[in-house]
């Protein structure tokens, strides 16, 4: 009987540390590097975010975003690409309706605010998409402002969306589109090259925000 026992222990040992070992891998951090000729930019993807995860890791695997291009820039507001229809496109071509031919369900998260340097998903607008559901392939990276605190205590008041004291800190250091909380998912974020968002967003554009000169991509996960 005493062997029995041990023999169970041993069992329930070696169940619990394979269990460890698939939680801490399933916690692991993805990684991403997006490529572009103004540098490039490094950054992980939120665990707590699985369906955008996984979903963007299929699409970069795919080569999905290879030659796409960043085709809407907004100097202080943030760098936005990931439509199929921008590879290859025509000078002036009308960008920013293009996917994969579906929607993710929004996963807002209190925890992850539009920083400089987030990477949020696009989406249609509330009067089509009252659920808020993201593109299946677009996205866009902050650049933003700096805010101050009265700024971000009246938008508190009217979006309803709390900060904490760490939060408004970031937007009063480093900046970000803090009115865009609570309305699209954040699911990454650029941890090296913030530079390189500051250089694209100031390139020359036309009147739909396009740059002038292609700003092509090319993402590939970290493995």
């Amino acid at each position: 009987m005493k062997r029995l026992s041990v023999i169970l222990l041993s069992i329930a040992v070696l169940l619990n540390l394979s269990t460890m070992s698939q939680t801490k891998s399933e916690q692991k951090v993805v990684k991403f590097i997006i490529h572009s000729d103004y540098g490039d930019m490094k950054g992980i993807l939120y665990n707590q975010t699985p369906k955008h995860r996984d979903n963007f890791v299929k699409l970069a695997k795919q080569g999905y975003f290879d030659g796409l291009l960043f085709h809407r820039v907004i100097s202080g507001f943030m760098i936005q690409g990931g439509d199929p229809n921008s590879k290859n496109a025509k000078p002036g071509q009308q960008l920013g309706n293009g996917g994969p031919g579906y929607t993710i369900p929004a996963e807002f998260n209190t925890q992850f605010i539009h920083k400089k340097g987030a990477l949020a998903a696009a989406r249609t607008g509330d009067d089509s998409n009252p659920q808020k559901a993201s593109s299946g392939s677009q996205f866009y990276i902050v650049q933003g402002k700096i805010q101050n605190g009265a700024q971000l205590d009246a938008l508190s008041a009217r979006s309803g969306f709390k900060y904490t004291d760490d939060q408004k800190k970031i937007y009063e250091t480093i900046g970000g589109t803090p009115f865009l909380d609570g309305q699209y998912t954040v699911f990454g974020e650029i941890t090296e090259g913030l530079n390189v968002i500051d250089k694209i967003a100031i390139v020359e554009k036309d009147m739909t925000d396009r740059p002038v000169k292609d700003v092509k991509m090319t993402i590939k996960i970290v493995e």
